[in-house]
């Protein structure tokens, strides 16, 4: 499975086999674990550089892309955690502005593998657990972490004392797990996510947040004001709009003319604005105005609404991929392709809704092309209507499409969109 990775590297190669016979017992989805594990390392969580937390359904990847690109327009050095990988598993570990190198990746995991002998960790705890010991290491001026799954229970949760959390967009996603009946817990679905991502919440330490539906805003409310933490709301606390030229942003502090994300999607000025709010409402690191505009203009988030360049898979036709998979996701595109004709090329994993895409673009869609997703059991082209048809890989999909000039989006799995993009040579760095 993608999740795992492949690697050229025998040594990390052998890490990664290691991680792919890892499973996470069924009904263990606590921190016990990670804690026992951090403990036995010596706790580097306890050691790392000013930490912001970015959690969310939608858009916390791409919040902790533009962090990332903010703090290091201003020549700070960033340490970065994020998930999944696309290609290749070393994009999890990014170590003062460079994606681990093969050799310590391997050290770093043997290290994990021989400290939580007996603790059965999951594929993410040891992750997460590599990616601290190193940044616990290696100096820096910042760290970016987004969460896995949910918050409250996410092994990125260990942290104690961040310089700011951030919560992006709110959504239903990972029912299984973020919605399971639990006592004490909000039993409104959106309040519920909210009540997850929440957890994150430090005492002492500012949570930053978009506006969200009043369910979602009252129980993030009700955790902040119970942690002690400084909250920072949109539309309360600080404001942001779009224009035709720009971004821009409002707080206590002042106004600030930004420019408009060269990431495209306008969900991302969204994004954008809440990664300079998480700056703004914090006192560990500064950040000045031009890097912040430098940041929003060089941010890179690959396959996220990523227009693919001209390449071994693609040729030189217009294609675009995204790793979406759920309503807001699918309400993105919806929004981008509005009054376009287009091809849909889709993999989807079972259990995700395939109307949750095909929905919000009906109106744009030419044609649908099933493919699979490697590894996955996947919806067959039946699950997408009765017009679609299906291939059994995604260049034999672009091969059958009519030249007609029509662009192509390529979506509905992060998993298929890393392969589109090893195909196509196109490697995240």
């Amino acid at each position: 499975m993608r999740d795992f990775g492949r690697s050229d590297d025998p040594r990390v190669q052998a890490q990664l086999d290691r991680l792919g016979s890892l499973t996470l017992r069924e009904g263990r989805i606590n921190l016990d674990t990670v804690r026992a594990l951090f403990d036995r390392l010596g706790n580097p969580e306890k050691r790392l550089p000013p930490v912001f937390h970015v959690a969310g359904t939608n858009g916390k990847g791409s919040t902790c892309a533009f962090l990332r690109a903010m703090l290091e327009a201003d020549g700070k050095r960033v340490h970065a955690t994020t998930s999944p990988h696309l290609v290749r598993y070393n994009e999890r570990i990014r170590v003062a502005g460079k994606l681990i190198e093969d050799a310590r990746l391997a050290e770093l995991l043997g290290d994990v593998f021989d400290a939580s002998d007996g603790l059965q960790p999951s594929f993410f705890e040891v992750t997460i657990a590599a990616s601290f010991l190193e940044f616990a290491r290696v100096p820096a001026d910042a760290c970016v972490i987004e969460v896995g799954l949910g918050g409250r229970l996410d092994a990125t949760n260990v942290v104690e004392h961040p310089a700011a959390c951030g919560i992006a967009a709110l959504g239903i996603d990972h029912e299984r797990f973020l919605l399971a009946p639990e006592e004490g817990t909000p039993e409104e679905p959106l309040a519920r996510i909210a009540f997850e991502k929440a957890g994150i919440t430090k005492p002492g330490c500012s949570l930053v947040t978009l506006s969200y539906p009043a369910e979602a805003e009252l129980e993030i409310e009700r955790i902040a004001m119970a942690a002690g933490a400084p909250l920072a709301m949109r539309g309360r606390d600080w404001h942001s709009s779009v224009s035709g030229t720009g971004l821009h942003y409002a707080d206590r502090h002042g106004e600030l003319a930004l420019p408009l994300p060269s990431l495209p999607g306008a969900h991302q000025a969204e994004n954008a604005a809440l990664a300079v709010a998480m700056l703004r409402h914090q006192d560990f690191v500064t950040v000045s105005r031009d890097a912040m505009a430098e940041g929003i203009r060089t941010a890179k988030w690959p396959a996220r609404l990523q227009r693919l360049a001209p390449g071994p898979l693609t040729g030189h036709r217009e294609i675009w991929l995204d790793g979406g998979h759920n309503p807001n996701a699918g309400a993105m595109l919806g929004r981008h392709f509005e009054g376009q004709r287009l091809h849909l090329v889709i993999g989807m994993i079972e259990g995700k809704d395939p109307a949750s895409l095909t929905g919000p673009l009906a109106g744009s869609i030419a044609s649908i092309t099933a493919v699979p997703v490697e590894g996955y059991d996947y919806h067959p082209a039946a699950a997408f209507g009765p017009n679609a048809s299906e291939a059994s890989t995604v260049a034999e999909a672009l091969s059958a499409l009519p030249d007609d000039g029509l662009p192509v989006l390529i979506a509905g799995s992060l998993y298929l969109a890393g392969e589109v993009l090893r195909l196509n040579e196109e490697l995240p760095d």
